[in-house]
């Protein structure tokens, strides 16, 4: 590849730093960024400063590496596309995806545009998922598939891609385990060879989501009321049709027992079960819904109440992306699909309708929320996704 110049979005992190040598060895002229994607002072994440360190680390490796090395600052675009749309997410009873998001936004957009107006020819990335190329009749359509190592498989974060951002990016490390890459690093001498993978919201590190929103959001106390599995407004196996598979459980107070307080039904989302700081009972008590007009959250015990579980959800036509758009027919398609990062892929049929699509799966599915992003994959291609109505 002499001659070919790709920009690696470098993080700090062992992923990237092994991508940039990968292609360094491959004969590509490589140049190193470093996305600086937060410093907002009205929010306060935590006592240290994340992205110093990563910049830094990031710094080292491209010295090591001998590549050229800058850092770009794109806080002004992810405060307004990332952090802005997640409160108003949370603020509407929704549960938003930030690393789904900075993908679509920040990485393979703000930062893709950066990388060509410097003349890359491509972008890399540290991301466990691999890409390859399907050529007809002179046309070359990008497959998105899934990483060699399936357990650290990062597909479903890329869900929201085109073809146009795909056509310019690489994923170096996409074939190779884990393992591989930490043993790649240490031999080489990088300074991120042990450096322990990141958590937290994308680029602004680990931190505890309520009391990150709770800095925006307002509080305000609110009744927790508890739903018995007996109650009759969970799943009706009369249902056979798409849409009513997909209804939501429609709760009222008077349907159950107040078990506690809250400080905001909008710090909450579906399947949740830490911070309802409430004991007594046999088994944890697990979010069903949340009503954030009367601030009140409703609660079932057990991982297993059948208020967790619904076997269809609905995507609005404005909602719906298709990595591969040659596979849109409007017919109905069996897929796997999943509706979170590491949930294991699931049978299910997409039915395309005139204001959207139902995703119907042959096994109801634990803790659907609006907001989330579903993918769907022919076997080890994620060829589309979809924002939960």
């Amino acid at each position: 590849m002499q001659g070919k110049r790709v920009i690696v979005g470098l993080s700090g992190g062992v992923d990237s730093s092994v991508s940039a040598y990968l292609l360094q060895q491959q004969g590509y002229e490589v140049i190193g960024l470093f996305m600086k994607n937060w410093h907002d002072d009205s929010v306060t994440i935590s006592d240290d400063c994340p992205w110093l360190e990563d910049s830094n680390d990031a710094m080292l490796v491209a010295d090591k590496l001998g590549i050229p090395f800058q850092t770009v600052d794109l806080s002004e675009q992810y405060k307004t596309r990332i952090v802005d749309y997640m409160f108003d997410e949370y603020q509407r009873g929704r549960t938003p995806n930030p690393d789904v998001l900075c993908n679509r936004e920040i990485k393979f957009d703000v930062f893709l545009d950066i990388a060509l107006s410097l003349g890359a020819d491509y972008v890399a990335t540290g991301h466990y998922c691999q890409k390859d190329t399907i050529t007809r009749t002179g046309s070359t359509t990008y497959r998105l598939l899934a990483g060699a190592d399936t357990n650290k498989d990062q597909s479903y974060f890329l869900c929201q891609l085109s073809q146009e951002q795909l056509a310019k990016t690489l994923f170096p490390i996409g074939g190779l385990q884990k393992s591989e890459v930490r043993k790649i690093a240490t031999e080489q001498g990088l300074v991120t060879a042990e450096k322990r993978d990141s958590q937290g919201l994308c680029f602004i590190g680990k931190v505890s989501l309520p009391d990150f929103l709770q800095q925006k959001l307002a509080t305000k106390k609110g009744a927790i009321i508890q739903i018995p599995a007996t109650h009759s407004v969970y799943a009706d196996s009369r249902e056979t049709t798409p849409e009513g598979l997909a209804k939501k459980f429609m709760y009222d107070p008077k349907d159950g027992i107040q078990v506690g307080t809250h400080n905001g039904a909008h710090f909450f989302t579906i399947g949740q079960r830490k911070g309802l700081a409430i004991g007594g009972t046999v088994e944890p008590l697990f979010v069903l819904a949340t009503d954030v007009e009367q601030n009140i959250i409703y609660v079932g015990e057990g991982k297993s109440h059948p208020g967790l579980y619904r076997r269809a959800l609905w995507i609005d036509n404005a909602d719906m992306h298709w990595v591969r758009p040659d596979l849109a027919t409007g017919q109905p398609i069996q897929v796997l699909a999943r509706i979170r990062y590491r949930q294991p892929l699931a049978l299910a049929t997409l039915c395309p309708m005139e204001k959207g699509a139902f995703l119907v799966f042959e096994v109801p599915q634990s803790a659907i929320a609006a907001g989330q992003f579903a993918a769907w994959y022919l076997e080890n291609e994620l060829i589309g996704s979809g924002i939960i109505g």
